[in-house]
């Protein structure tokens, strides 16, 4: 790993999400604007208006036959009900719009993770710790973030509080000034108490991306189709909803332990909300008693007090919920920075015959202290045919790893034409090889894009139509495509479409290998190839070895030894590197050699 990934600030989530909702729904900003003119009406009225409101009702209960006070009263009516149904109007229309725009912009994050999950050094697939952040990612741009809007929402609530709380106070100094410190004394006691209930959330968020990694891998198990016939023919269900059950226990217990904490901080807010609430009445009552206040002033000091109030909580309950939000957001920040485990070369690979060459290679997995290849020597000339074999756990699939550049060596070199494989820029690199893993996986897409990996928005061209099936034929497949109802342009499985196709364990196996003899590649490496395959359609592929990989070179494992046959050379994998080297002939020979016995143990079977 190159270096560790900086821990972001509030500040980053704010700038980032905000050139992000430019470029994507710069609309959402005029949104907020909106809503705070909206916002201010709403306050206005609810502050000033009742107090001209009551002023006419005393004014006209002295003098019943002025029709001005009625004229007024009215008026004063009218307009409290205009803005009300003002701000409704545009506060409901900029709700419903944020909304949608909401939805581009998380779109927009969860692609960004999906394209650094794909994208990032393969070791990471395998790393607990990775994994982890990138569901603290997933989780942090929705769940406990609330997305753009969850955060710039709080972000609307402290500018626009502040311009109604510098009109509230400017009441206040007139007619109530004592009100003014009590309440900025209880805000910065319910400030306190509030940040605390945040850090105690913070702190039990961080210990929930684990388990709810788990139980979401467990919990959707359940339902996962691939795991149909296992789950129902093993009575799985109940073992996989009890493991469920495990982590949501962890999960509820976690929540209680975090309740439990955050107890005394939520009823010393309350304690400090009546006692504040308590000297407001008293004080705005003795000031009415004395004569200083009318009744509209005394309306209108009651709804001041209750704007400022309500206003600096949320003013400071938005800065500290933002800071939480934030947070949580910066977890996807976080996932986005994260460093590269491998230093990318820029050498171009050059055209024409390439040579392999494995010098001095061991290798160990991180976090791993046992080395899984040990002083691997090997070289693989331009057009060989090279087949791998040995014992499960011998680490043939490692070597193949490390040859495609999946992981780096830990000790020693791998050369391709003479040059360090870490040179190499990793998309030219790339393109050196056509791979079929043994655990490879097919797309609920279209055949034929199973093939291309291409989008296949176009309809094929001739030339390209022909390759398909050519390579189709050589694999086998071409009749069983014919016979689908649309043919290559067939969906495959029925997890998107009732008229897909369900292929065989067999037919999978022969399309993921023309989806690497598709690729064209100058190296072919074949996994396991044929292990799907009934023995017939096994001899076929073996007998059209040399044709299907051509003059290519080829890397081969299986463990039927009888594939090692049409192969140039055989290593040998065991205790962790390569025993045996040499050709099938010249291998099983040797009476006392791992090859050998191997050979020999399987041939009896077919005797």
């Amino acid at each position: 790993m190159q270096g560790k990934n900086k821990s972001h600030k509030i500040a980053d989530s704010l700038i980032y999400l905000t050139r992000l909702g430019w470029r994507i729904r710069p609309r959402i900003f005029f949104c907020y604007f909106l809503q705070f003119i909206a916002l201010v009406v709403d306050k206005a009225r609810f502050v000033l208006i009742p107090k001209f409101i009551f002023d006419e009702v005393m004014l006209l209960s002295k003098d019943a036959g002025n029709s001005e006070h009625l004229k007024n009263l009215a008026i004063f009516v009218a307009v409290a009900i205009g803005m009300t149904v003002f701000h409704n109007i545009i506060n409901s229309i900029a709700i419903h719009v944020k909304a949608v725009d909401q939805l581009f912009i998380g779109q927009q994050l969860q692609l960004d993770i999906s394209d650094k999950s794909i994208s990032m050094d393969f070791e990471y697939t395998e790393d607990p710790k990775a994994l982890d952040q990138m569901n603290r990612a997933r989780e942090g741009i929705d769940w406990y973030s609330g997305g753009f809007t969850g955060i710039f929402d709080q972000l609307f609530n402290v500018i626009s509080n502040l311009f109604v709380v510098a009109g509230v106070i400017a009441v206040l100094v007139v007619k109530c000034p004592w009100l003014i410190p009590v309440q900025v004394l209880a805000m910065v006691l319910s400030a306190l108490l509030v940040n605390r209930n945040n850090k105690i959330e913070l702190s039990f968020f961080s210990r929930l991306a684990k388990d709810n990694r788990i139980f979401n891998y467990f919990f959707w198990n359940v339902a996962d189709p691939q795991f149909g016939k296992d789950v129902r023919l093993y009575n799985a269900a109940n073992m996989l909803a009890v493991k469920s059950d495990v982590y949501l226990d962890g999960q509820i217990l976690n929540t209680k332990k975090r309740i439990i904490k955050q107890v005394p901080a939520v009823f010393g807010m309350n304690l400090v909300d009546v006692l504040r609430n308590a000297f407001s009445f008293f004080y705005i009552g003795q000031r009415a008693v004395k004569g200083f206040l009318s009744v509209g002033d005394i309306t209108l000091c009651l709804n001041s007090v209750s704007v400022a109030y309500e206003s600096i909580k949320s003013m400071i309950t938005g800065i500290q919920e933002m800071n939480k939000r934030c947070r949580y957001f910066s977890q996807y920040l976080d996932f986005m920075d994260y460093p590269n485990a491998k230093i990318p070369g820029t050498e171009k690979v050059k055209q024409g015959n390439h040579e392999i060459e494995f010098r001095h290679v061991s290798f160990k997995y991180p976090r791993s202290e046992e080395y899984v290849l040990k002083d691997v020597n090997i070289k693989i000339l331009n057009g060989e045919h090279l087949s791998v074999v040995g014992l499960n756990g011998a680490g043939k699939t490692t070597f193949i790893k490390l040859l495609c550049r999946l992981y780096d060596v830990t000790e020693g070199q791998i050369l391709v034409d003479g040059i360090d494989i870490k040179e190499y820029s990793e998309e030219e690199y790339k393109k050196l090889f056509a791979v079929l893993f043994q655990d490879f996986k097919l797309f609920a897409f279209p055949y034929r894009e199973n093939i291309t990996l291409e989008k296949s928005e176009y309809p094929l061209g001739d030339l390209q139509k022909q390759e398909i099936e050519r390579i189709l034929e050589k694999t086998g497949m071409k009749e069983d495509v014919d016979k689908m109802i649309k043919g290559l342009e067939t969906p495959v499985f029925k997890s998107y479409e009732r008229n897909g196709t369900e292929l065989s364990g067999g037919q999978q196996q022969k399309t993921a290998i023309a989806r690497a003899l598709y690729r064209d590649a100058p190296i072919v490496i074949l996994d396991e190839p044929t292990a799907a395959l009934d023995p017939i359609a096994e001899f076929e592929i073996y007998r059209k070895f040399n044709e299907l990989v051509g003059g290519k070179t080829a890397v081969y494992i299986s463990h039927r030894l009888s594939s090692c046959r049409f192969c140039d050379h055989i290593a040998v994998f065991s205790d962790h590197t390569i025993k045996e080297y040499g050709t099938h002939d010249e291998l099983v020979r040797k009476t006392d050699g791992l090859y050998a016995r191997m050979f020999n143990e399987q041939a009896k079977y077919y005797q």
